[in-house]
């Protein structure tokens, strides 16, 4: 590790950010660094700007893509190397991409279509607590909360703790899984068991599982959240209630 990035990892850390910031953000200033073949503070800021418009007009990365490289690249030139005059702003416009819930029905041929009771669970919990993926993986065993009918969300989006619904259906599924599965400090654990499930592997599950249910529309694991929130909807759940358990920001 080189002492730049050891010392931007440090101050990420510093400032209480999540493990998953501090690797996207290392990342992108090792990807500006690879682009130009030296250290990132050899690069001046004109250069920083060139490199975005490779990455918008060459590379052509997503909206989301380029606003994490630049919020990483900016951390890192106000706050590891000083330079208070990095103001670097990259407009970009979002693809304007409605998301694409799908149905009851749907959903009920994705679960069918779950190879075992882990991946069954998984996908029913993303499903019937309207999880982020993230949140999703980071489960544990005691953010079930059976006597309150809630599920405790640890450091979602935005650092932020909240509670979402636990219904009695979600809870036999995994009172059920609980039994065959016996998970131990996470409920959805990697292969070792020794941390969480990693977020690939969650979105590689559901992939799998929509393909055999064929399923054609949706853009990955979190349409199962924009479903959770659409079905609510049409049940006649409030807004309030369900801005509660969806955490804002989608």
């Amino acid at each position: 590790m080189t002492p730049l990035r050891k010392q931007m990892i440090h101050e990420l850390e510093l400032q209480r950010k999540s493990p998953g910031t501090v690797k996207i953000y290392v990342a992108a200033v090792a990807d500006l660094a690879r682009h130009f073949g030296r250290s990132p503070d050899q690069i001046p800021i004109e250069q920083v700007r060139d490199y975005f418009h490779h990455v918008i007009a060459v590379r052509k990365l997503a909206f989301s893509t380029c606003n994490q490289k630049l919020a990483g690249i900016r951390f890192f030139y106000q706050q590891v190397l000083g330079r208070a005059d990095f103001n670097l702003r990259v407009a970009a416009k979002r693809t304007g991409r409605l998301p694409e819930p799908i149905s009851r029905e749907e959903v009920a041929r994705l679960l069918a279509a779950a190879k075992c009771p882990k991946h069954h669970a998984l996908l029913a919990t993303a499903y019937g607590a309207g999880l982020r993926l993230s949140e999703l993986v980071h489960l544990r065993p005691d953010d079930i909360h059976s006597e309150r009918m809630l599920i405790r969300v640890n450091l979602g989006k935005g650092h932020k703790d909240r509670y979402t619904l636990l219904s009695k259906r979600l809870l036999e599924e995994l009172r059920a899984y609980w039994h065959h599965d016996h998970p131990g400090a996470w409920l959805f654990a990697n292969q070792a068991r020794s941390g969480p499930m990693p977020v690939g592997t969650a979105q590689h599950i559901y992939y799998g599982a929509k393909k055999r249910a064929g399923i054609k529309h949706g853009h990955g694991i979190h349409t199962l959240r924009h479903s959770f929130a659409s079905h609510l909807l049409e049940a006649g759940i409030d807004l309030p209630t369900l801005n509660g358990c969806w955490g804002t920001r989608t």
